[in-house]
């Protein structure tokens, strides 16, 4: 499994930031100006890509913080 960093790093280029942006797992997703369903479905696509897992935009509307999108990886 990754460790948080590392899917920090793969969370970063599926939302694909048109500006740097300080990550971490307290992160607030609807803090970011990026965070839409675009990025979501870049999201899904990641998980299923990176980690063979199928998740939902309902799994990630459930999500508050950054690190409940890592803690999905299960």
């Amino acid at each position: 499994m990754d460790t948080l960093e590392q899917f920090v790093e793969k969370f970063s280029n599926a939302v694909d930031f048109q500006e740097a942006v300080e990550l971490n797992a307290d992160t607030d997703l609807k803090a970011l100006a990026e965070w839409d369903s675009l990025a979501a479905l870049g999201v899904i696509i990641m998980f299923d890509m990176e980690y063979n897992k199928a998740i939902t935009g309902a799994d990630l509307v459930a999500c508050k913080y950054l690190r409940n999108i890592y803690e999905l990886i299960g």
